[in-house]
């Protein structure tokens, strides 16, 4: 009997996706349910999963457009399994895989084609390939089996010189990168639905929005103190490392509530004003960036942020964010800091009215209670519509989350001074 493969929705308003990538080959026998294709969609990377176990016929190259609905494979249900193809096992559970922290959660352009797997005892990730993942499933071979296996190799005196000599550890070139230069040659290809509809709207906020940008800069130094000393016991405490996006969303909820203006946005003729905060953190995902959402941020603890957080990045990475994940936002954080970057101006994500840049922490000489001292340093932009913020909101603003990271304590009473607060002036 030959089951149809069609093209799931992806959500409302969503006529057309591109179909990605094949995870299986022609001819393959596939378990039912296993994951057999992506698809891109204008806002996520989805995956099809096969209906019934059988032999499967592609129908539709990667790389295609095509109508939601539409059948892109065939599987013949009639064919037995053959002797080759391993039964399918209850998955193993990896040896406590360690997540990416809230600190890797960024934006910008980064590409990726491996999934990272790190054991309990912090060993250095894997990097494990599409087909060896592919491999370890026919095999029934785990992560952690691999992990043990590796834990058995005797490191001699050799292998450290050979990993002396070699220097710092280089990304491995592809052939078209080591064959660079010297030629004539070009290679055309065509955009994901994604990249595609992302293109539209940083276009669009260009040409509809009154765009700007404040900067200001943040004394580090309390912040990274407070995390040198508690850190451990925050991990402890709640089994999630305490980054410093977390301490930003907290900051940034509580300076919305001092400048709502900041937290509303243009609806035709009217202005929608939130009295939550719906903060997105900028993601960047193998196919493009992303921006997931945190609900209610306003209303969680730094410790339920970070966890948020981690399940956010480790979603981001599989290309596993769902449609209602992304939806929504009144406000967004991107960090390009961990990239390198000094300074930028962080374009608008709408129909929100404003961005805050993070970047790197630097050293650098600043003037305190008339010395000159070495301090870490970050420049923090805010970019704004101004047709619903003006001058005196942005700044405001910023300067109100400045005050928070240089002194975190106030993050406990609403932004202003202990003192102040105890005194109730």
């Amino acid at each position: 009997m030959m089951i149809e493969v069609k093209v799931p929705s992806p959500g409302e308003s969503i006529a057309e996706v591109q179909l990605a990538s094949w995870l299986v080959n022609d001819g393959d026998f596939v378990d039912r349910d296993a994951e057999i294709a992506e698809i891109d969609s204008d806002k996520a990377t989805l995956t099809i999963n096969a209906p019934e176990e059988g032999v499967i016929k592609i129908l539709v190259q990667a790389g295609e457009t095509i109508k939601v609905g539409a059948v892109v494979a065939q599987i013949d249900t009639a064919i037995a399994r053959p002797a080759s193809a391993p039964v399918p096992t209850p998955k193993s559970q990896p040896a406590s895989e360690e997540k990416p922290e809230s600190d890797t959660i960024t934006a910008g352009e980064h590409e990726t084609k491996s999934e990272d797997v790190s054991s309990s005892a912090g060993s250095h990730p894997l990097h494990i390939s599409p087909l060896a993942r592919k491999v370890m499933k026919e095999r029934n071979v785990s992560e952690k089996d691999i992990l043990d296996y590796i834990g058995r190799i005797r490191i001699g005196k050799a292998d450290v010189e050979e990993v002396a000599s070699a220097g710092p550890p280089q990304a491995v070139a592809s052939s078209a990168e080591t064959a660079w230069g010297g030629t004539r040659s070009t290679e055309r290809k065509k955009m994901s639905t994604l990249r595609q509809k992302l293109a539209q709207r940083l276009v669009s906020v260009k040409n509809e929005t009154a765009m700007l940008t404040t900067f200001n800069e943040v004394n580090m130094s309390r912040i990274m103190d407070l995390r040198k000393k508690y850190n451990e016991t925050f991990k402890k405490k709640h089994d999630v490392s305490l980054g410093f996006m977390s301490l930003f969303t907290k900051a940034v909820t509580i300076a919305l509530k001092h400048y709502p203006q900041v937290n509303a946005m243009i609806d035709g003729d009217e202005m929608i004003f939130h009295d939550y905060a719906d903060i997105g953190i900028a993601v960047s995902a193998p196919k493009g960036l992303v921006v997931p959402v945190i609900r209610n941020a306003e209303s969680l603890s730094l410790a339920e942020i970070e966890k948020k957080i981690k399940e956010l990045a480790v979603k981001a990475r599989d290309n596993k964010i769902t449609l209602d994940e992304m939806s929504g936002g009144t406000f967004t954080i991107t960090n390009g800091g961990v990239f390198g970057s000094m300074m930028s101006t962080p374009i608008l994500n709408p129909p929100q009215s404003a961005i805050l840049g993070m970047h790197n922490i630097v050293e650098r000489p600043i003037a305190v209670d008339g010395q000159v001292v070495i301090a870490p340093m970050m420049y923090v932009a805010l970019s704004y519509d101004h047709r619903v913020i003006d001058g005196r909101e942005s700044v405001g603003f910023l300067v109100k989350v400045k005050e928070m990271l240089e002194n975190p304590e106030r993050m406990l009473f609403d932004g202003t001074e202990p003192v102040l607060a105890l005194l109730q002036i």
